[in-house]
């Protein structure tokens, strides 16, 4: 297996799949088989070389999760052309700085709004020649009008133009969404991904019977070389409706597998603890003992009395977890961001392993992985894949060598000089270490640990995750870059807020989330997780202020990634005001 193409090939040779892939349609789930996908696949790759698709030109993807995204990847690689995936939620401008950078010549979008979207700045795009759609629609042009063209090519001029492509040549050009200035397009070959997903293999407890679930950006080379994995393991692959209907979705399809982010996994977790909130009586004292008892979990050093409990808790409070999740995971592949130890534990206790990874677009992205069969750090990301070699810099920056690091960045060379060194090390940006001569533990990010004004630096990404903990928190984010002082601002759990106001005789229904934000029980409340949290930190990294904000961080609000990480430069803008209130509050008490 040596180009990308390869692997659905290789799944028709030794795993034919009946459910390759498999979609919801009104109400059924319907699947597509390995042989049915290559042939669509090659009656597509016919169509572009007619149309006058020319190894190395660049085609665009832009849509959400479905196989017609999958299908055209590998009919546009194994031509020799290159892939460049854009995620459908981005500004107009990012659209126009990525098409013309990459010089699209040809636009797939999922929907008929992207389709609009796109074709209303065609002008501004002056390689672009055509937008194709998924989807159906009055004056939209349907991506099949493409095979029409196909009988003017032969399959002999497909293997021609697939024998010329080779293991190390560029296959993908990924943006990735950057917090500030335009967005860096992350040269991919075939190899670097390849390398990554033969090297993950062991990592994932997955096979040729396995089922799961899809719903993170396929467009983001976590999901995407995720795709290629389960593919290659034969595994059927079932594409999540929406967001909104995961927790159906799950239960429907009864998952061995499915990737998440953090942040998903925090709200899982939320409306859990939430369902144990409505329990009375033996119930209730059963469902929180089980959870106090997974706080406690380890792998190694607890009693026989520790481990006869948790049997009982798996029995009677965690195997409903299960239940919610399809009764059938094996595990959860968490990415993108770091996840909380205490839910890595908790999760772990009820027999639901998440296997937190990490990674960047430049890596293909996988460094490190918890696996079962390698060994789960609590808290770290693992162990590092067996083809990549880790090093530290003088300031604990990690500094990562392997078949997956990238080409460098497309038309940007002084950028690759400074991120890649001449000896092929890769500087991420991230700052971590070694535990047990095992687990790689990341610490934070470079570029977000910070100063105070006393010039005593503050580890934002770590203090955020520990306070998070608190079920009154729903989001925060730790400022204080050049101040005398951290503080946070905290996106209240307005939902347990409110069931917390009731035990309390002072219910807050009918109230806006602003009036909540502004209400003193609520504000004290909140005050007083954070002071408790505070304990665990030196005086110079006390959170001194917090500001309560009535609007959670959101992809469309513009303050997080496609894959929810804080974009706290955006952030820090948006609520500038705020911000110096904060400081300047602060200033008039000390003149007081």
């Amino acid at each position: 297996m040596k180009r990308l193409f390869d692997i659905p090939y290789h799944q028709l040779d030794n795993y034919p799949n009946n459910t390759m892939f498999s979609t919801k349609r009104d109400g059924e789930w319907t699947g597509i088989s390995t042989r049915e996908f290559l042939s669509s696949v090659n009656e597509y790759s016919r169509a572009l070389v007619a149309y006058g698709i020319k190894p190395g030109d660049k085609v665009s993807i832009v849509s959400t999760n479905r196989f017609e995204w999958n299908m055209i990847d590998i009919a546009v690689l194994q031509i020799g052309a290159i892939v460049v995936p854009v995620y459908p939620n981005i500004s107009t401008k990012d659209y126009l700085y990525i098409f013309n950078d990459a010089q699209i010549k040809l636009c797939f979008t999922g929907s008929a709004d992207l389709y609009t979207k796109i074709s209303g700045i065609q002008g501004e795009i002056h390689s672009l020649e055509k937008v194709l759609c998924f989807d159906h629609g009055p004056a939209i042009e349907h991506f099949s009008s493409l095979l029409g063209l196909k009988e003017h090519v032969d399959q002999r001029t497909v293997e021609e133009l697939k024998a010329n492509v080779r293991n190390e040549s560029l296959a993908t050009i990924i943006y990735t969404s950057g917090t500030t200035g335009n967005p860096k397009g992350v040269m991919l070959s075939h190899n670097n991904i390849i390398s990554n997903v033969e090297a993950c293999v062991e990592r994932i407890p997955a096979d040729q019977h396995s089922r799961v679930l899809t719903f993170l950006p396929v467009c983001h080379i976590y999901e995407r070389m995720l795709h290629y994995l389960y593919m290659y393991l034969g595994c059927s692959i079932y594409f999540a409706e929406s967001m909104d209907t995961i927790g159906d979705n799950i239960r429907e399809v009864k998952p061995h597998i499915f990737t998440a982010v953090p942040r998903l996994l925090e709200k899982v977790f939320e409306k859990i603890m939430a369902k144990g909130d409505e329990l009375k009586g033996i119930k209730r004292f059963l469902f929180f003992w089980a959870v106090d008892l997974a706080e406690e979990f380890e792998f190694k050093g607890k009693s026989w009395w520790y481990r006869f409990k948790l049997k009982i808790a798996r029995k009677l409070i965690f195997s409903k977890w299960m239940d919610a999740l399809g009764g059938e995971v094996k595990a959860i592949a968490s990415g993108s961001a770091a996840l909380q130890p205490r839910l890595a534990r908790i999760f772990l206790a009820a027999g639901i392993p998440i296997l937190e990874g990490y990674g960047l677009t430049e890596t293909s992205p996988v460094i490190s992985v918890n696996c079962l069969k390698k060994g789960i750090g609590i808290g770290t990301v693992g162990p590092l894949l067996n083809n990549v070699k880790v090093k530290f810099g003088p300031d604990g920056e990690i500094l990562v060598k392997g078949p997956n690091v990238m080409m460098g960045y497309y038309n940007l060379p002084e950028v690759t000089a400074d991120t890649l060194t001449p000896e092929g090390w890769l500087k991420t940006g991230d700052i971590g270490e070694m535990t047990d001569d095992k687990f790689l533990k990341i610490t934070d990010r470079k570029k977000e640990i910070f100063k105070t004004s006393g010039g005593k630096f503050i580890i934002p990404q770590a203090m955020e995750n520990k306070f998070k903990e608190s079920r009154f928190i729903e989001q925060i984010m730790v400022i204080g870059e050049n101040q005398k002082f951290p503080a946070a601002l905290i996106v209240p759990n307005f939902a347990f807020v409110k069931e917390w106001a009731k035990r309390k005789n002072t219910p807050l229904d009918g109230l806006t989330n602003q009036e909540i934000c502004a209400n003193e029980e609520v504000y004290k409340r909140i005050k007083e997780e954070v002071t408790n949290f505070n304990k665990l930190y030196g005086n110079w990294e006390q959170i001194k202020k917090i500001k309560l904000l009535p609007h959670e961080f959101s992809i469309e609000g513009g303050e997080l990634t496609p894959t929810l990480k804080l974009k706290r430069k955006i952030i820090m803008e948006k609520y500038k005001d705020i911000v110096a209130e904060i400081y300047k509050e602060r200033e008039e008490l000390h003149e007081a």
